[in-house]
């Protein structure tokens, strides 16, 4: 125990593991996530995620643990309310509205690209249709590259650069008229902190998989 804290402080997530949870809140990195969130499960927790970067393969390998553990694992891409709220409006407008593009904003370090957000987004526009491109992409005429990638068949550009902490914007387009829906996080905690909170106390009344903040928020 550190002097001055008030609870312990473990090496790995596997040792503090050891000892029983309710909730696991697992916010580390890609690489390591997936095996955290599976031991999690086997240990009886219910999770949250809040780490970026784990694939469609992933979780579904996730969701097979879960359900066989009677456990819920809530995967949030974004834990502010703003960007939920972003995800259900990009939903609606994606019902009316037949093309769009994502663009992803972050800090110039950070490793995953599309970001969790951009990810969960792409996802969810997937399950209303799939955007209509007006030129297809094996006809484009120069570098494949700048339209950028397809995730989801969504089109997504991820811009990492100094001065950005954590940005998400769709773009839809129809004849002589736009939509843009945007989310910007500053640089305080307080957005996420919030959220988790939210995840954390309401996490053990799923079984599985669910993704997005607003699983447990009845929007």
């Amino acid at each position: 125990m550190e002097e001055g804290l008030t609870c312990p402080v473990y090496p790995s997530a596997k040792e503090a593991l050891a000892n029983p949870c309710d909730v696991f809140v697992e916010y580390t990195k890609p690489d390591i996530a997936k095996t955290n969130v599976l031991t999690a499960l086997e240990r009886g927790a219910h999770v949250v995620v809040g780490t970026s970067g784990l694939t469609e393969e992933e979780y579904s390998e996730i969701d097979l643990l879960a359900r066989r553990q009677d456990r819920g694992v809530l995967a949030c891409g974004n834990f502010a309310l703003t960007a939920v709220l972003l995800q259900k409006f990009a939903e609606a407008a994606a019902r009316l509205i037949p093309q769009w593009e994502i663009i992803d904003y972050a800090h110039d370090d950070k490793i995953d690209a599309p970001s969790g957000t951009a990810r969960e987004l792409a996802g969810r526009l997937s399950k209303v249709r799939h955007p209509e491109l007006t030129v297809p992409l094996e006809r484009i005429a120069g570098a494949r590259e700048a339209r950028g990638a397809t995730l989801l068949a969504s089109q997504v550009h991820s811009v990492r650069l100094p001065g950005y902490v954590i940005s998400a914007e769709i773009i839809f387009g129809m004849p002589d008229q736009r939509l843009t829906i945007r989310h910007d996080a500053g640089s305080s905690a307080r957005p996420y902190v919030d959220g988790a909170l939210l995840a954390i106390r309401n996490v053990s009344a799923l079984v599985g998989v669910h993704r997005g903040l607003d699983s447990v928020l009845h929007l």
